[in-house]
């Protein structure tokens, strides 16, 4: 049974409620021409989309967004920095902390009008904070108008990336979308993810029957795999990515590009491993000319502290998956920029 506890406006009216000011909304249209020339090949730049594996706070992702911002300066000329602010969380059981979009505080129970606000306030400052937009997780394809206008980048999950109605959502969407690898690993599922994102597609979304034209900008993101015995398999090697390359060639899809993330399966949520997995990524792309062309950027986990916690008691700390913490970080993304 389900018992109604509270009516959420349309997004239109939620975004006319709040928002984004018009000089933001520039910043943030040259940051999605940034994201979207990486992808399309029109710009030799690396795209990195790096932040805390959720954003479960206002005041310390700020501080970090700040940083970044900060950073952004002296890599500007080789990286595209993208803060991975994630209000969405999926659960493997279901339970447990779902992110800011429905526990605008994770002390208090859910608030889902409540966490609409707060994400688009906090993304709003981001911006302001840092002059970078966003990157967040398409969990609920459902919701992604709440805050479509405020991120650069949009992900869709390991857990979601075979489910129709968030490959049909990607259709539309106006900015590049990466679709990672599912749990099983499948580059076939991966590739057949992509061509329903770039095909037209109609179908029916909030009450609307609606119609797309395809996203050329959405493509692959290799996050590692999990077996059947929940052993965690890494797929950012070279072979595994040459053969995508050569599935995205048969497939016929436009724009072939590949983001790293450099944690999750890949290492094991060992976080100081996502430092190795770069290095060996970025030497592999000055190894091979091919390898390069299509690899166009790194997911990495990071916040001002390392590791994480349980309960919300260490400003700057993951309360979800473990994180590089700040040094560790400003020092991976300077050394990526001078290897690209």
């Amino acid at each position: 049974m389900f018992e109604k506890q509270k009516r959420i406006p349309d997004p239109e009216v939620i975004v006319d409620m709040m928002p984004l000011p018009r000089d933001l909304a520039s910043i943030k249209a040259e940051r999605d021409q940034m994201v979207t020339d990486v992808i399309t090949g029109a710009s030799d730049k690396f795209l990195v989309i790096v932040g805390p594996c959720s954003a479960h706070e206002q005041a310390p992702v700020l501080d970090y967004v700040e940083r970044l911002g900060r950073l952004n300066e002296k890599v500007k000329d080789k990286l595209v920095l993208v803060p991975r602010i994630y209000t969405n969380k999926p659960r493997t059981k279901g339970v447990g902390y779902k992110g800011m979009f429905s526990q605008p505080d994770p002390t208090k129970a859910e608030d889902i009008l409540k966490g609409i606000f707060a994400i688009r306030e906090l993304n709003i400052k981001s911006i302001e904070a840092s002059g970078l937009a966003a990157a967040d997780e398409m969990l609920y394809p459902a919701n992604i108008h709440y805050v479509e206008d405020l991120l650069s980048y949009i992900a869709v999950g390991a857990r979601s990336s075979e489910n129709q109605l968030h490959r049909l959502v990607s259709s539309g969407v106006d900015v590049p979308v990466g679709i990672k690898n599912p749990m099983s690993g499948s580059l076939l599922v991966l590739l057949n993810s992509i061509y329903a994102a770039q095909s037209p597609q109609v179908f029916k979304l909030n009450g609307w029957q609606v119609k797309t034209d395809g996203n050329p900008l959405a493509h692959a993101i290799l996050r590692g795999a999990v077996d059947s015995y929940g052993n965690d398999i890494p797929n950012f090697h070279y072979e595994t990515v040459m053969q995508l390359a050569e599935g995205y060639a048969h497939a016929g899809l436009q724009n072939p590009a590949v983001i790293i993330d450099a944690n999750h399966s890949n290492s094991g949520k060992q976080f100081r491993q996502q430092i190795r997995i770069c290095e060996e990524v970025m030497q592999n792309r000055n190894y091979d000319a091919d390898f390069k062309k299509i690899v166009k950027g790194f997911m990495i986990e990071s916040f001002i502290e390392e590791g994480c916690q349980k309960e919300d008691i260490i400003y700057g700390k993951s309360i979800t998956d473990p994180c590089l913490g700040w040094e560790d970080t400003e020092r991976l993304l300077l050394d990526i920029a001078d290897k690209v």
